[in-house]
């Protein structure tokens, strides 16, 4: 029992800790602290119900069909693409600013447009469904009837994560005082985006 959950903690942390879409959006708006006990909470629960679904054994039956996955992949690759050129277009403009006082931000986004964008970054991601609903859906049926303790501590590990990334990310803060982390900051992630859409694409073609 423990020892599932415990397995679940650590393939739970292993999986979302790696760059991505939902990482780098959950660090920048913690950054800015734009709205982000919204964000945590979306990313948060929309991991726990994916890895609902996929300790249940829909992965399964999705990963099997051949037009779901086709039609899933290039949506999740036009978001990411899309959410690429955004941060491409911050990192030649510059014009990002960092309010390091503690005073409101003016440049702060509407709580709709930061729970649109975490949304479809969480649920237009092909990678989420990989991970969550595929790859650990089926590391958790190995565990047979302890299952449930495994996505159960795959869960926890999840919220955690999103946790210390949102409310953590203040400790960087001075470092991003500066315009120009900011700038490297969107070029990493407009540069990590467009790789995750081309490799996704590039599977896809794969036989």
């Amino acid at each position: 029992m423990w020892t599932s959950a415990l397995a679940g903690l650590g393939f739970g942390l292993a999986l979302i800790v790696a760059i991505g879409a939902q990482n780098a959006h959950v660090l920048r708006s913690g950054l800015r602290r734009e709205h982000v006990g919204l964000v945590v909470a979306i990313c948060a629960v929309s991991d726990l119900l994916l890895i609902v679904v996929g300790a249940a054994g829909v992965g399964t039956v999705v990963a099997a069909s051949r037009p779901v996955t086709v039609v899933t992949v290039v949506l999740g690759a036009a978001v990411l693409l899309t959410y690429a050129a955004m941060a491409a277009r911050r990192a030649v403009r510059g014009d990002d600013a960092l309010v390091v006082d503690g005073a409101p931000d003016r440049t702060a986004g509407t709580a709709a447009a930061a729970a649109l964008t975490t949304l479809a970054l969480t649920w237009l991601n092909p990678h989420v469904y990989l991970d969550t609903v595929v790859l650990l859906g089926s590391v958790a049926a190995g565990h047979g009837d302890a299952r449930w303790w495994f996505a159960a501590g795959a869960g926890v590990g999840s919220v955690l994560w999103f946790t210390a990334l949102g409310y953590g990310a203040r400790l960087l803060r001075p470092v991003f005082a500066r315009p120009a982390a900011w700038r490297l900051l969107d070029a990493v992630i407009a540069v990590v985006m467009v790789g995750i859409a081309t490799g996704l694409l590039a599977d896809l073609r794969a036989p």
